[in-house]
């Protein structure tokens, strides 16, 4: 189906830096003059939207065959707009769109004599520790701010709201169960096919496709609040014992049901130990923060993003 652009036989090159400046633009220049008409019945080239050509220091490519040559480096540049040369840290990690680093991560290598796009692969695999409570908490964060908005909108007679609110925080819950089995997250065409092959998508989905179908907010509630408790009783199985007991109870004395999201966020943070991350305000990573495209798929932008929000 989405053939109408960036479509076409591909191959991309991982090559040492010295053998980058002897050979790759022999390589991609020279394909040109005898690129055959097509390969396995698809033609040769991209049809029509073809994404722009890559062309840096260390990363080269003709959108007219397909074929890209790149060091280690090239594609940290290319990818992830990243210095090779500079070391990662939490906020690095905070900045760098799942999207993006599941297009590193996923996918077939056929052959990697270098070992290099290997131990590339193995560094983004997963996110540290800290890293990863510190998405955690802020999951949470998100969910303590608007669970009680479920109940609150439908009891003043706004429906649409209520359930509006009620897909926010089924996305959240589903965003948690990503993190706790150390998966990266996709963009949104692909976010529920590829949460439904997580472990946890047996106990979630019919709770959260009952949240979403429920014809009431007091039905609506009800099952995100048993979705909120599954999903928390999930982290100590998953390495990230909890401090406190999830709960059930009132929004204080309004008939809003709610899990002690506050308290489980606090205490995931205070379990962080990097200095980068520990005792800052819990705003999330740039794929918690937004959804906007132009920063998802542009991670120097995200970059900026996250050290403004993040500057101390």
């Amino acid at each position: 189906m989405s053939r109408d652009h960036n479509w076409g036989p591909r191959v991309q090159l991982v090559v040492t830096g010295a053998d980058f400046a002897s050979h790759a633009e022999a390589i991609v220049d020279g394909f040109d003059a005898v690129k055959p008409a097509s390969f396995l019945g698809e033609p040769i080239g991209y049809r029509s939207r073809p994404h722009p050509p890559i062309v840096a220091n260390d990363a080269l490519g003709r959108p007219e065959h397909g074929v890209e040559v790149f060091t280690a480096g090239g594609i940290l540049r290319t990818r992830l707009a990243l210095d090779p040369t500079v070391p990662l840290d939490a906020l690095i990690w905070l900045s760098m769109p799942e999207q993006r680093l599941l297009e590193l991560t996923a996918g077939e290598i056929f052959h990697d004599g270098l070992g290099d796009l290997s131990r590339l692969r193995q560094t983004f695999s997963d996110c540290p520790r800290d890293v990863s409570l510190y998405k955690l908490a802020a999951q949470w964060r998100r969910i303590a701010d608007e669970q009680a908005f479920v109940g609150r909108a439908g009891h003043v007679g706004d429906d649409l709201g209520s359930r509006v609110i009620a897909s926010r925080l089924a996305h959240d819950v589903m965003r948690i169960g990503f993190l706790l089995e150390r998966q990266y997250s996709p963009y949104p065409k692909w976010f529920g096919s590829a949460f439904a092959r997580l472990s946890a998508a047996k106990a979630l989905t019919p709770l959260l496709n009952a949240a979403i179908a429920a014809d009431t907010w007091e039905s609506r509630q009800a099952h995100l609040a048993q979705a909120y408790l599954a999903v928390a009783k999930m982290h100590e199985p998953a390495g990230f014992p909890l401090s406190v007991t999830p709960r059930i109870g009132p929004y204080f004395n309004r008939p809003f049901l709610t899990i002690n999201a506050e308290e489980i966020c606090a205490g995931l943070a205070a379990a962080i130990s990097d200095p980068l991350l520990h005792g800052r305000a819990v705003i999330g990573s740039i794929d918690q923060i937004t959804d906007a495209t132009p920063l998802i798929e542009a991670p120097e932008r995200a970059q900026q993003v996250i050290s403004v929000l993040h500057r101390t």
